[in-house]
């Protein structure tokens, strides 16, 4: 015999040998909690951050690995089955979403872009780069996440999202987002004025990820190993980035933790640059687990570098 119909029977006993005034009632099952996919660890933090309890969220990427190349895992297209929403920043930065998506074969899925409403950033090719190379982002530079005011932007969409699927929630979601961006605003306004203590804020990057961090902070990317993300660079740039760093005494060379360190390691090698490894995604290098963690560390980190430089 079912349990419900068990507690039932023994109530109404109970009830005929006037124990129990009342049938009694059964307990609600708690609300099953939203299950949603991302597409990086960002944008893992940021829902979880809304939604707290009232949300399971999944990561496609878990902040090792490249997000241009990333190719989706069978383990992926069962989380996007289960899954009523999911969050992608996208300006092309996730290529391998859209094929996901149509093999799931989910019609009650909602995508949502994050970077909806941002202002981009174009990335300026090097000289010696070609014109595919060059027309490969002309949507704009994807990496939007890296300056603190998108992140509050794509925040934004994520509790409008998550409002929309979950209305009973609205006041704890709309909650939750503001007393987190009240945080973002005070760690933004640490971090600048930490910045504003350096004499020199130029550097190298390793590819173009950095344009949205730098603006933001006051620093300067005055140039890029890989032009294009995913490219390798030729040896004609390579001699003319070794030559610049010499001629203008550029002291730091940012790489991250998701590419090879090999040829920023050379460029340290025949400039005397200082390499410091950063990372773009949340959870690429210890005490970067949220995406305040990341924010601290990559400023910090880099100040440090170019102070000690």
């Amino acid at each position: 015999m079912p349990s419900f119909q068990l507690v039932r029977l023994l109530g109404a006993i109970l009830i005929s040998h006037g124990l129990l005034a009342t049938p009694p009632v059964l307990a609600a099952s708690p609300t099953e909690p939203l299950n949603i996919v991302v597409t990086i660890p960002v944008l893992k933090d940021l829902a979880e951050q809304v939604g707290g309890p009232y949300v399971r969220v999944t990561s496609l990427l878990n902040g090792y690995e490249n997000e241009h190349t990333y190719s989706p895992k069978p383990s992926d297209l069962v989380a996007v089955r289960k899954a009523r929403l999911l969050f992608e920043v996208g300006i092309g930065l996730e290529i391998w979403v859209s094929s996901l998506v149509k093999n799931a074969g989910t019609s009650s899925l909602r995508v949502i872009t994050t970077s909806k409403g941002i202002a981009l950033l174009r990335d300026r090719p090097d000289h010696d780069s070609t014109a595919h190379a060059a027309e490969k982002h002309d949507r704009g530079n994807p990496h939007v996440w890296m300056d603190p005011e998108n992140a509050a932007t794509m925040m934004r969409h994520i509790t409008e999202a998550l409002i929309q699927a979950d209305p009973a929630h609205a006041t704890e979601y709309r909650a939750n987002q503001a007393s987190y961006l009240r945080k973002l605003d005070q760690l933004r306004g640490d971090l600048s004025d930490r910045i504003k203590r350096l004499s020199d804020r130029r550097f190298i990057s390793h590819h173009p990820a950095w344009p949205y961090f730098a603006r933001r902070f006051g620093l300067q990317v005055v140039g890029t190993i890989q032009p294009q993300s995913g490219s390798e660079p030729s040896a004609l740039h390579l001699h003319n980035l070794i030559a610049m760093i010499k001629k203008n005494r550029i002291k730091v060379v940012v790489s991250e933790v998701q590419l090879s360190q090999k040829i920023p390691e050379l460029l340290a090698k025949e400039t005397g640059a200082r390499v410091v490894v950063l990372t773009t995604l949340p959870g690429g290098l210890p005490h970067t687990e949220t995406y305040l963690d990341m924010l601290r560390y990559n400023v910090l980190q880099l100040a440090n570098a170019l102070e000690a430089a």
